[in-house]
């Protein structure tokens, strides 16, 4: 009986040391760390793999991730240099590199967070006028993140980028804005109306132009082929007359041929249509020679006899 007893107790003590180890064994995940304490102190940060804590004398404190995360507030009334109230609401990417000081260097780091970049935006508006505050998103964002991230080093909290969301001014600046903005859109509607109106007229001033320096140049080209067909036309005609004299002086002509050849070129031009034509006095002489010539040729024909006229009977 006492055996059973004593095998019974062995049995619960090793099964309680099993479970005491297995719950006591811990895997760390990827992208986080734990914080240990042991007896309440802090003794370790594990990192990504198989761990064993103590039993009863050591404890997870804090399970932190280091992925990059993202916060993003209420929108913060803030005053500008020029006394306008307006709302501006933020982004801020953040990431935890440090888990041990991240732990036990501030008590919410989140709300500590929120509260500096209240006042930093604050403290950033109040310094600028409200065309530089709505213009100047950049500069805002980058003087936030570097004052949060000086701050929140101690903390073990990296800032990586600060974002303005919105930034809503007053519903009577945002008329006026909105007044501003549809008269400088009209403003280059005009602008841009006009200067297509005047390349346009520029357009068809110089297609104008061109096309009357075209037809001038047709004008001149069609001159051109008509005085060069006219002069081609003349030296045929003196080449022609030219050969004709050529052709002349080779077969030895006389004047009395000459003369008849020039009679034949005044009785064409005769048959033509001019009014009036001068005759030479040498072709007038040859052509009355001509014509006694012609006469002493009928004279010198044989008269021909009458037939005698026929009897009649008495």
């Amino acid at each position: 009986m006492e055996g059973t007893i004593y095998f019974i107790i062995i049995v619960l003590l090793v099964a309680i040391v099993l479970g005491l180890i297995v719950t006591n064994i811990r895997i760390v995940p990827q992208a986080h760390a734990y914080v240990i304490e042991r007896l309440g102190a802090y003794t370790s940060t594990w990192q990504v793999g198989l761990h064993f804590k103590i039993p009863l004398i050591e404890k997870v404190a804090k399970k932190v991730s280091l992925k990059e995360k993202v916060i993003d507030f209420p929108p913060q009334p803030v005053i500008t240099k020029d006394n306008v109230t307006m709302e501006i609401d933020t982004v801020i990417y953040y990431q935890i590199t440090d888990p041990k000081l991240y732990t036990y260097g501030v008590e919410d780091p989140i709300v500590a967070i929120e509260k500096l970049s209240t006042t930093t935006l604050r403290n950033i508006i109040g310094d600028l006028e409200l065309d530089g505050t709505l213009t100047g998103r950049e500069h805002i964002n980058r003087k936030i993140r570097l004052i949060l991230d000086e701050a929140t080093d101690p903390w073990g909290i990296k800032i990586n980028r600060v974002e303005v969301k919105n930034i809503v001014p007053p519903r009577d600046i945002q008329a006026a804005m909105e007044k501003q903005m549809r008269a400088e859109r009209e403003r280059r509607e005009s602008i841009l109306r006009a200067e297509g109106e005047k390349k346009s007229a520029i357009l068809i001033a110089e297609g104008n132009k061109e096309a009357v320096i075209l037809e001038a140049e047709a004008k001149k080209q069609q001159s051109i082929r008509v005085a060069e067909g006219e002069a081609e036309a003349i030296i045929l005609v003196q080449r022609a007359t030219a050969d004709g004299l050529k052709m002349l002086k080779e077969a030895d002509a006389s004047k009395e041929v000459i003369a008849i050849k020039s009679l034949d070129a005044f009785a064409q031009a005769a048959n033509g249509k001019a009014t009036k034509i001068i005759i030479p006095s040498e072709i007038q002489g040859l052509a009355g020679l001509a014509a006694s010539l012609k006469e002493l040729v009928k004279d010198d024909e044989p008269v021909k006899p009458k037939k005698p006229a026929s009897m009649t009977r008495e």
